[in-house]
């Protein structure tokens, strides 16, 4: 008999193919409860839609010609949601041990979260501290400028963001949960509108889940729920990358820090890639430091790109 989903599973696919089939094989094997499978493959080259497809005959897929990017991708997957919840799953992540099960059991615990996570590991089984972080203030940002919470990355005091210290080892408030595995009631996505699309790449998350703060959300993360997320499969250039995350930093900064506030946390966060390029730039004159070479000329990359990302992403109606 047919059950209706409990959970619709959003997958956003493009040039994954291996790690996205790898990870719908570990929904399937590792999930009892209800549940719809919906994947957007973001008009990959590597032929992921047709080996989804041939695979797994019975999910949805949107095999579309445009690459959407992964917050348009994840509002054209969740209108054929059916399920109480929606869940966003990244492609390069493997579901263990029930994970999705555990997830919608907590959800159900502690229905006033509102949006929940888990604990990720990577491919090794290292812990993947990223399932979960702290809302960028003011203190986090000087902090990220001046290298304090890489130099102290195991403490809460200078690696805020972070929850420096923290295992993910217990139930726990955060403020934002990753997007690479997130659960939230379905009702409560419609209402948020899904994501800004302003966020073009990074941050999509942490808008999200801070604009459902003020609807009353509490974000939790629990460690039953785990999963591997190798992270960073569709984005292989760092130059690149960290432009689009400067740009999202910068625009989250524009839009949920205290007007007070905003001027000096933007000055504070364009000298992020200064200081680092200087850093790395310094300890490369040391014999055997080639990587601190590649690193500064990485860092200097991205700070003559600043031009790209010191304003934050455009305004759609700009776009």
């Amino acid at each position: 008999m047919f059950k209706a989903p409990v959970v619709s599973i959003l997958v956003i696919s493009y040039n994954t193919c291996e790690m996205t089939l790898a990870c719908l094989r570990s929904v399937v094997a590792q999930t009892q409860v209800p549940y719809e499978l919906i994947v957007v493959d973001n008009a990959s080259s590597d032929g992921s839609a047709a080996a989804i497809a041939a695979e797994f005959p019975n999910l949805t897929l949107l095999a579309e010609t445009t690459n959407h990017g992964f917050a348009k991708a994840n509002n054209i997957a969740a209108r054929h949601a059916k399920g109480t919840y929606i869940l966003l799953l990244n492609p390069d992540t493997v579901v263990l041990n029930g994970a999705i099960d555990a997830l919608v059991a907590f959800a159900e615990r502690k229905p006033q979260a509102q949006i929940w996570g888990g604990r990720t590991l990577f491919g090794d089984g290292r812990l993947n501290a990223n399932s979960g972080f702290g809302q960028m203030t003011l203190w986090s940002v000087f902090c990220t400028a001046t290298g304090l919470s890489s130099v102290f990355k195991a403490t809460r005091l200078f690696n805020p963001e972070g929850y420096g210290g923290w295992l993910r080892d217990t139930e726990r408030r955060v403020d934002v949960v990753s997007g690479c595995f997130l659960l939230l009631p379905r009702n409560l996505w419609e209402k948020l509108g899904g994501f800004d699309l302003q966020f073009v790449m990074y941050g999509e998350e942490a808008d999200l889940c801070l604009r459902a703060h003020k609807l009353g959300a509490d974000p939790h993360i629990t460690p039953q729920a785990e999963i591997v997320h190798y992270g960073g499969a569709s984005e292989k250039i760092r130059v690149d990358k960290m432009v689009r995350l400067l740009s999202a930093k910068t625009l989250l900064i524009r839009r949920h820090f205290p007007a007070s506030q905003q001027g000096l946390g933007l000055w504070l966060y364009r000298l992020w890639p200064l200081t680092r390029w200087w850093a790395q730039a310094l300890m490369s004159v040391f014999p055997g430091q080639g990587r601190r070479r590649d690193a500064a000329n990485q860092w200097r990359a991205v700070w003559a790109r600043r031009g790209e990302w010191q304003h934050g992403y455009a305004p759609l109606a700009a776009q």
